[in-house]
């Protein structure tokens, strides 16, 4: 009983949060809703006023499939799996696993911008090194091409992906804030629009390369080349950043040989991969995946 009440309260929580965003009925700084549509607005802006690739329409290839994903990936399945996480964190507690059991360092007694920055980093870091294991074994690979599907690169791209992907990201993501004592500066809101608003610049069909700040900041020549379908040999994946390029310099999977923006995009067979959502979401689990591998 315990173990439903805490999923009950957990989604019908969620779901009075976002409609209650929906409405305004939020303070600013945590409406995720209207922040995202805010944010995709301006962006959506920049491609039209300053676009890239100045032959690609502005209406582009899956503009509204993505858009779909926009709302679908961020809300209404955050809403569908927030109790089953909550059963999770029952579990853990259950079985003597804390964020004290697990903090490395604790931050709530530091400066507010240094517990923003420590968040910032350390999230990042988790999110590539996530990204990296989506490349790197087929199981996951093959959730991971619902992404990277994406033939004509906008804004919207930037979360366009399959579910499945929740299932990995978000534990890792629980993981890193436990490390950090369990703790989310009450400022985080800062860390989670920054992170969209980046996202959304690093898929847009604007240049932007941020001159010496690149080799920190991932941007959308670099993160074009992640999504190009002709990659160097022996790789199987390049610039695997998402707000920082630090790691990708780091730990040497940077690669950016021009910046014309012309490059193709998608993987080998991407010709045969499904192009509705319903096709798309299903792929991942089916077992013959010839042709597409």
């Amino acid at each position: 009983m315990k173990y439903l009440d805490s999923f009950s309260s957990a989604f019908l929580g969620t779901v009075d949060w976002t409609w209650k965003s929906i409405l305004f009925e939020v303070p600013w700084y945590t409406n995720y809703f209207w922040g995202l549509i805010v944010i995709s607005l301006v962006v959506w802006g920049l491609e039209i006023v300053f676009p890239w690739r100045k032959e690609q329409p502005i209406i582009r290839k899956d503009f509204w499939l993505d858009g779909f994903y926009m709302f679908f990936n961020f809300f209404i399945f955050s809403i569908a799996i927030s109790g089953i996480y909550q059963i999770l964190n029952l579990l853990f507690s259950n079985l003597g696993i804390t964020s004290k059991s697990l903090a490395l360092i604790e931050i709530a007694d530091w400066p507010m911008w240094s517990q923003l920055l420590v968040f910032f980093i350390v999230l990042d870091f988790v999110q590539w090194f996530t990204h990296v294991l989506l490349h790197r074994y087929p199981f996951l690979w093959n959730f991971h091409k619902v992404h990277h599907s994406v033939k004509e690169m906008g804004f919207a791209a930037h979360l366009r992906y399959h579910w499945m992907e929740n299932i990995l990201y978000k534990p890792l993501k629980t993981f890193g804030v436990m490390i950090l004592g369990g703790f989310e500066p009450e400022q985080a809101y800062i860390v989670h629009f920054m992170a969209i608003a980046i996202g959304h610049l690093n898929h847009a069909n604007v240049k932007i390369t941020w001159g010496p700040f690149k080799y920190l900041f991932n941007n959308p020549v670099m993160h074009l080349y992640h999504h190009a379908f002709h990659l160097p040999a022996g790789e199987y994946g390049v610039n695997y950043g998402i707000s920082l390029s630090l790691w990708d310099y780091l730990f040497k999977t940077n690669y950016i040989p021009e910046e014309s923006g012309t490059i193709e995009l998608g993987f080998e067979g991407d010709d045969k991969f499904p192009q509705d959502f319903i096709g798309q979401n299903t792929y991942g689990f089916k077992k013959d995946q010839a042709g597409l591998d």
